[in-house]
């Protein structure tokens, strides 16, 4: 089991949890089970639960949405879609010491910086023969321009859901947010 989804009181999906965290807030009445595995049941010397597949807070709990997520290389690779951007080699395409690295358009050395818009996916080959160049001094350029993705893109972008799960998505943020995330999470699959 990919883990149990938390909605707000509010039906809005928050993260994945595991599943002793999940029964832990239904246990202490934080949360009430909205889903189920009904093949799955846990019991204790006095009480009996099912396995919740997806949970929901009892409280509203305010979640700031003004904030900017870092740049790190597990948001950034899946933004990418685990492809390197100028070659457009998948990750299990890469052979022997290939591998993902991050690449900065206009490298820090030349003025870059760190941020969404200026970071793309690169296999270390073509990181390597990039260097500290700017991309029309070598002809290199990515195959998307970057760009900060939405917060949900981000924040689910890593996660697995599952298919009773994705309904809570679909109803609260629609079918496109849907549809992105379960066209990223096949990408790597397609690929293999």
């Amino acid at each position: 089991m990919t883990g149990v989804l938390a909605l707000n009181a509010s039906f809005e999906p928050l993260t994945l949890l595991p599943i002793r965290r999940a029964l832990r807030l239904v246990i202490d009445r934080k949360a009430e089970i909205l889903e189920v595995d009904e093949s799955r049941v846990f019991r204790s010397e006095r009480r009996e639960l099912p396995c919740p597949c997806v949970i929901r807070l009892v409280r509203f709990v305010h979640v700031p949405r003004k904030f900017r997520r870092q740049v790190t290389n597990t948001f950034l690779f899946a933004r990418d879609g685990y492809r390197c951007m100028y070659c457009s080699r998948h990750r299990t395409q890469l052979r022997g010491r290939e591998f993902l690295t991050r690449d900065h358009v206009v490298p820090l050395s030349r003025g870059g910086n760190n941020f969404w818009k200026n970071v793309v996916t690169a296999c270390s080959p073509c990181n390597n023969r990039k260097g500290n160049h700017l991309p029309a001094e070598v002809g290199m350029f990515p195959v998307h321009r970057p760009a900060e993705p939405n917060y949900v893109e981000l924040v689910w972008a890593v996660r697995r859901i599952t298919p009773v799960q994705a309904k809570y998505i679909r109803m609260f943020y629609g079918e496109d947010v849907l549809r992105a995330l379960q066209a990223a999470e096949a990408q790597p699959i397609q690929a293999a």
